[in-house]
């Protein structure tokens, strides 16, 4: 009876209860801290990879400028600018060299963000777009292991994975919108003072080297608040090629569209505002601050019948100088040693030049190219914002006689045209999404003209200053341009 009393005792007593209550709550707890602590390890050895990968695509993207050796560039500045480090994935802590990322190139890049990438490329002209995968990277279940032995059941190791997608584009914003055909292996830096003859293509046949036409045929990119707002039709042409300030908005060097340069209503006169020369469709524009002249405006023509320092427009009668000549083209022009690309050797136009202007005695020795020789020519006259005479006694003071007002821009005779492979991308009058190599920097050495057709054969005669594109670069009248390196995933 008492045994019975007792085990009816024990049954009812629950005293304890909570010791096993909390047993069992230990472990739970213990498990789900030891998987806060792995998964804790996991994220932040995948949140580390993430940075690598990111910085090893950015890396990469910056160098995928279209050159022959874009992707060996690309691979260079990833491997050898980029490092970081892991904390507790296996393996080396140190996050640096190609062992621990992989890299594909693309052509392009889906327009669904979760769309996979197909278009992977090994042409280093085709690459716009880089993906860095980072090499897995194991995480040990540490804490994992201790709950493993409590209850019997192993947790897997994680494994941290991390993968970035970056590209690079180059813009070219506030340009002249021009391009032209470029021959095999031209670079504008290696070509640095050398003449070119750019002559108008005409619509339907293949241009060659040299022939230029325009870009934007749709006029998708005049800048909306620039002096081109508003305009259409010729007067919307006019400005685009003769205005100064925000003509255009950004050119994607990965593809511009492109017409003929043979075009109804695009005249010499449209170009020629730079050089202090108002006719036809300009005529009447000389006193509009966004149509100024250049600082230095020497070209070898006056006025006709106006004499020594006259004060009238050259308008539609205009005559050679008689005491002055505008800038020379290379010598190999003259002698027929060259057709539209110079050497840049002007050795015998510089002597007529000093001889016709200044009396035989040079005063810009230092002077290599025409560029820098009119460049000391507005420096030695007192600066761009000066009217001091460039030229004394003679037919032409080298200042505007015409506008009442000029550029204090130098950089006014300045063009950048897009330079552009026409043999890998066959351009015949209007042509879509064409790569531009590179933007190049011309400065005009003498008026436009233009041959008196319907349309007309116009010949832009300039020196290559330079390439225009990439870094840090201007922001003159010659434009703007940058680089731009992203992360699209």
């Amino acid at each position: 009876m008492r045994l019975n009393t007792r085990i009816k005792q024990f049954a009812q007593d629950d005293r304890g209860t909570m010791l096993v209550i909390w047993g069992l709550t230990f472990v739970v707890f213990l498990g789900i801290a030891a998987m806060s602590f792995d998964l804790g390890r996991t994220g932040i050895t995948r949140s580390e990879l993430q940075v690598f990968t990111d910085n090893v695509a950015l890396a990469a993207a910056g160098e995928l400028d279209g050159k022959d050796d874009a992707i060996t560039r690309a691979r260079a500045a990833a491997a050898n600018l980029i490092s970081d480090r892991k904390t507790f994935g296996t393996g080396g802590s140190l996050l640096s060299g190609d062992t621990d990322y992989t890299l594909t190139f693309y052509s392009e890049l889906p327009d669904d963000d979760t769309a996979a990438l197909t278009a992977s490329t090994t042409d280093p002209e085709e690459a716009a777009f880089v993906r860095a995968v980072a090499t897995p990277s194991t995480v040990g279940a540490t804490y994992g292991a201790a709950f493993a032995a409590l209850t019997g059941n192993a947790r897997p190791n994680e494994q941290a994975r991390a993968s970035s997608v970056a590209g690079f584009t180059q813009y070219a914003c506030d340009i002249t919108p021009l391009m032209f055909c470029i021959p095999p292996g031209f670079s504008a830096d290696a070509s640095v003072g050398e003449m070119i003859l750019l002559r108008s293509g005409g619509n339907g046949a293949a241009w060659g080297p040299g022939n230029f036409g325009f870009l934007d045929p749709a006029k998708v990119r005049v800048d909306d608040e620039g002096p081109c707002a508003g305009l259409n039709g010729a007067q919307l042409d006019a400005c685009l090629l003769g205005a100064e300030g925000s003509i255009t908005q950004c050119f994607n060097q990965r593809g511009v569209d492109t017409e003929p340069g043979q075009k109804v209503g695009i005249r010499d006169a449209i170009f020629n505002v730079r050089f202090d020369i108002y006719k036809a469709i300009m005529n009447g524009k000389r006193n509009n601050p966004d149509y100024r002249p250049a600082p230095n405006v020497i070209k070898g023509i006056v006025p006709k019948g106006n004499g020594k320092g006259g004060g009238s427009c050259i308008g539609n009668n205009e005559e050679l100088s008689p005491d002055t000549v505008g800038l020379p083209r290379d010598d190999c022009f003259t002698t027929g040693g060259c057709s539209r690309f110079g050497d840049g050797n002007w050795t015998a136009g510089r002597i007529n030049y000093v001889d016709t202007n200044y009396g035989g005695v040079d005063p810009h020795p230092g002077a290599t190219t025409r560029y820098e020789y009119y460049l000391a020519e507005i420096n030695a006259a007192g600066g761009p914002g000066s009217n001091g005479a460039i030229l004394s006694g003679l037919a032409e003071t080298g200042r505007p006689i015409c506008a009442p007002n000029q550029s204090v821009d130098p950089e006014r005779r300045v063009i950048v045209v897009a330079a552009i492979d026409c043999v890998a991308n066959p351009v015949s009058g209007s042509t879509t999404d064409v790569p531009v190599e590179e933007f190049v920097k011309v400065f005009l050495t003498e008026p436009v003209g233009d041959d008196g057709a319907s349309p007309p054969t116009l010949d832009i005669w300039g020196e290559v200053i330079g390439s225009a594109g990439g870094g840090a670069a201007g922001t003159g009248d010659s434009g703007i341009f940058r680089d731009v390196v992203q992360l699209y995933r």
